[in-house]
């Protein structure tokens, strides 16, 4: 039996054991959210034992709208609450007060949430005020430093805190959680669930790749808030002379954040050899990602991503909450000082063994199966009965 503070969990399983669907809100407001959660949502809409709501807050507003409808994702609320230049502090008091709302009207038997995000936080404290227990998927990431990412690393761990069910998308992750004394029984293995959307998404081969030239294809990702400002204007302009190199094109999708176009669009704008875009459609990212030869990145989501499609990936950040990658060969952490970035893109295109050798890595991320993991999981803790679902394959990097 798991543990929990959270009061009357024994009527609950009652009551939807005796043929009461389960009751989820499912909370995202982010563009990476929505592609993790959509497995899980549709993997619930399609079950007779779940009944899900969704819930968008609006956090990635431009970003987000038209991956819903291709995700198969629709809200049944809309909370909107992104203002311009709106401070975290402001953010924060608006999610967890709409999300109150919500949540008191709608009183879901649990409620979802994904990863680190603003909205991530503040729908579990919105749900721990209204005592209604949260299911935490990606659960257990990790960089070791408290502001580094930041916010994410604070949040994450402080949605730790008020979570019941911990399902960690590997045994490093569920690893980290032991560490902090989460009890074994609240923790589940399970993959993580951007591959089973990956996975989905690869099946139905709808995008089309971003990339202009026949070169060899390098995608860039840039946007983490510690690498705003002289960071991010330093590393643009190692972009510019790595494509000095006549064998490239860098493929550079500018986040819609203005801190992140004002840094990259005054010195990489008129570059032949950097093709700049809008934030790619989800399914031709796929496509591009597919077709590229290599991935310079600060995201998280692009790490579990790449190895799947055996890209090799180096990561533009100091650390990572996603260690099980780099220890398995597919990607490396190279930081963000210019010169070394240039010398470690420059020594991965140049050197053929070096590059097969991440590229042969294997994946950490798991087997595609993790939503169906989650939904027995929480069947089985409220009284339900699944039909079994795979045993988790995960390389324990």
């Amino acid at each position: 039996m798991f543990h929990t503070d959270f009061p009357s969990s024994d009527v609950t399983r009652r009551d939807t054991a005796s043929g009461r669907v389960l009751n989820v809100a499912i909370v995202l407001g982010t563009r990476p959210e929505a592609v993790k959660l959509a497995p899980v949502f549709r993997a619930m809409q399609s079950s007779s034992l779940f009944s899900p709501v969704l819930v968008n807050t609006g956090q990635h507003r431009e970003m987000l709208e038209a991956l819903l409808g291709r995700l198969r994702l629709t809200a049944t609320h809309d909370l909107s609450v992104m203002r311009p230049c709106q401070q975290l502090s402001s953010l924060t008091a608006r999610l967890v007060g709409g999300l109150g709302d919500v949540l008191r009207a709608a009183r879901p038997d649990l409620l979802v949430v994904q990863g680190d995000t603003s909205s991530t936080l503040c729908g579990a404290l919105a749900a721990f005020y209204e005592h209604i227990p949260v299911a935490h998927v990606e659960a257990g990431l990790r960089s070791g430093v408290i502001d580094d990412p930041f916010p994410e690393e604070m949040n994450r761990r402080l949605v730790t805190r008020m979570t019941r069910w911990h399902f960690a998308p590997t045994p490093g992750a569920a690893a980290a959680l032991a560490a902090e004394a989460v009890p074994a029984e609240q923790v589940v293995v399970t993959g993580n669930t951007v591959i089973d959307n990956l996975l989905w998404a690869r099946e139905r081969a709808t995008g089309r790749s971003a990339f202009r030239t026949h070169g060899r294809g390098v995608i860039v990702t840039l946007h983490r808030r510690e690498n705003q400002g002289g960071t991010m204007r330093a590393l643009a302009s190692a972009l510019l002379r790595l494509a000095e190199r006549r064998d490239v094109e860098l493929l550079v999708p500018v986040h819609k954040s203005p801190a992140v176009r004002d840094a990259l669009l005054p010195v990489l704008s008129g570059c032949p050899r950097i093709t700049l875009t809008e934030p790619l459609d989800y399914f031709d990212f796929i496509s591009t990602l597919d077709d590229c030869e290599l991935v310079l990145t600060d995201s998280g989501g692009v790490q579990e991503e790449a190895p799947s499609f055996d890209k090799p990936v180096l990561v533009l950040r100091n650390t990572t909450e996603r260690p099980e990658v780099v220890r398995a060969g597919a990607a490396r952490l190279i930081g963000t000082d210019p010169l070394a970035v240039q010398a470690a893109v420059t020594s991965l295109l140049d050197d053929r063994t070096q590059y097969d050798r991440m590229a042969e890595a294997s994946n950490p991320f798991g087997d595609g199966h993790a939503s169906a993991r989650i939904l027995r999981r929480l069947a089985e803790d409220f009284g339900l009965d699944m039909n079994p679902t795979p045993t988790p394959r995960i390389v324990a990097a």
